[in-house]
C-alpha cells in the first residue's frame, strides 16, 4: 500500500550530496505529484494525516468491518492524536452496521455489507469532521463471482462532502487487511 524510496548520493560533503540529490527529488515530486506526502524519512503516512488533521482543526472517526480496527490503530500509534481522534468503531456483523453504522436494514438486504451503501452510511454517520468507513471481503473464504476476495469499498466524509471507492486487492487476507488501511489512510490525506 505504500512505497518508500529513498535519494542517496556521493560526495565531498553533505552539502554537496544535497546539492546532487534536489534534481532528483525535484523530479520525483513532479512525477508522483500530490502521492508525495513527505521528504522526511521519519514521517509515517499516518503521521502526515494527523498533521494535517492538527493543522486544520479537524476530528476524525473511524467506521471499520473488514480491516477490524486497524485503521484506528496506526491513527492512534501518532503522540497528540487524541487532541483530533474521537471515535473508532468495529461494525463486523450486520446488527452492529445497523446500529452504529446507521445502514438500514433494508440496505443491508438490497446490497449487502460489503458494498457502497455500506461505506457511504457509515462516513455520514459519524459526527466528526473527518470519518472513514471501511468494508470489504480480506478471505480467504465469502468470496463469490460478484463479490471476490479482496473487494473492499471505503467512504471517506470530509466536512459535509462524502466520497466512496471501490477497491480491489490482491493477497492473503493479512496482506488485503494492510493494503487497505494504506489505502484509507491516502483516502483521508
Amino acid at each position: 500500500g505504500e512505497v518508500h524510496l529513498r535519494v542517496t548520493a556521493r560526495a565531498a560533503d553533505e552539502k554537496e550530496a544535497r546539492k546532487k540529490v534536489k534534481p532528483v527529488v525535484k523530479e520525483l515530486k513532479s512525477r508522483f505529484g500530490s502521492a508525495v506526502y513527505t521528504t522526511e524519512e521519519d514521517v509515517t503516512l499516518e503521521g502526515a494525516v494527523v498533521d494535517l488533521l492538527l493543522a486544520n482543526e479537524l476530528t476524525v472517526s473511524t467506521i471499520e468491518s473488514c480491516t477490524g480496527g486497524m485503521l484506528a490503530a496506526r491513527l492512534i500509534n501518532i503522540p497528540g492524536v487524541s487532541e483530533v481522534f474521537k471515535s473508532g468503531y468495529i461494525t463486523y456483523s450486520n446488527k452492529a452496521k445497523r446500529k452504529i453504522a446507521g445502514v438500514k436494514k433494508g440496505t443491508l438486504d438490497k446490497y449487502g455489507a460489503v458494498s457502497p451503501q455500506m461505506a457511504l452510511g457509515g462516513a455520514e454517520r459519524s459526527q466528526t469532521d473527518v470519518c472513514v468507513a471501511v468494508t470489504g471481503l480480506a478471505g480467504p473464504g465469502g468470496g463469490s463471482q460478484e463479490k471476490p476476495v479482496g473487494l473492499v469499498y471505503m467512504g471517506c466524509y470530509v466536512c459535509g462532502t462524502t466520497q466512496v471507492k471501490e477497491f480491489h486487492f490482491n493477497g492473503n487476507r493479512a496482506k488485503i487487511r494492510e493494503t487497505a488501511v494504506s489505502a484509507a489512510l491516502t483516502m483521508m490525506r
